[in-house]
């Protein structure tokens, strides 16, 4: 799968693939540290201005992937990485076990589909993941949504819940994310945050999302905030 993403801006390069004794081996170029890693660096949490910039990022990654026909099903912290020397301030997206063709060969949609169990990691994956329905390009970009309010504020409200086992903890997550009204998830923080999760969350399954245009409203904030184009993050510092 790497192969198709052969170019693009943000996708690691492929090097080299075989087999070594009973081992099948991977190669692809050296990355920098997550934002998981940075986080935890700058004391867990990221200003407004590093978030921004991640987000505008991201954003386009998740817009090839999806031209490409393929859902990430996993967006987490752990899984987007900066480059190293020259491609420090560039976001790269990796990990793509569990990635998915939202359209078929012919170019038309995926079904919709209910009852299905949680792919991805519950504390990003999105409310509609949770319901066991099929996901699509909208889950992606909820998902991501929660990734950069999670390095913004420092958590998440449905982390830390005490659970007897894996089942009770997910329907845990799942009641707490689906209750928590996105106003209250974002209080505190630019409107802005709370336009793009309720833009996400009021996605159609097939529907095409915008990402210029969540692209903009997140360019605009910056803008309004007076951050320079620099691409200093706060690691840089």
């Amino acid at each position: 799968m790497l192969q198709e993403f052969k170019g693009e801006h943000g996708f690691p390069k492929f090097l080299w693939y075989g087999r070594e004794g009973e081992y099948h081996i991977m190669v692809i170029e050296l990355l920098g540290p997550s934002l998981e890693d940075m986080f935890v660096y700058c004391g867990r949490k990221l200003s407004l201005k590093s978030c921004l910039l991640l987000a505008d990022q991201l954003i386009s990654r998740i817009e090839t992937m999806h031209k490409r026909g393929y859902i990430h099903r996993d967006l987490k912290p752990e899984n987007i990485l900066m480059g190293l020397e020259e491609n420090a301030s560039t976001l790269y997206l990796i990990d793509y076990g569990l990635a998915k063709k939202w359209k078929s060969s012919n170019g038309e949609h995926i079904p919709i589909r209910e009852g299905k169990s949680l792919t991805g990691t519950a504390r990003y994956a999105s409310a509609n993941t949770h319901l066991g329905i099929e996901q699509s390009r909208r889950d992606d970009l909820e998902g991501a949504g929660y990734v950069l309010l999670y390095l913004l504020k420092g958590e998440l409200p449905w982390q830390g819940l005490k659970a007897r086992n894996k089942e009770d903890k997910y329907q845990k997550i799942k009641e707490c994310k689906v209750n928590t009204p996105i106003h209250d998830l974002c209080l505190g923080y630019p409107e802005e945050m709370a336009t793009y999760m309720t833009y996400c969350r009021n996605l159609g399954f097939d529907e095409e999302p915008k990402y210029a245009y969540l692209r903009d409203l997140f360019r605009a904030l910056y803008q309004k905030c007076l951050f320079e184009n620099d691409y200093v993050y706060d690691w840089t510092i």
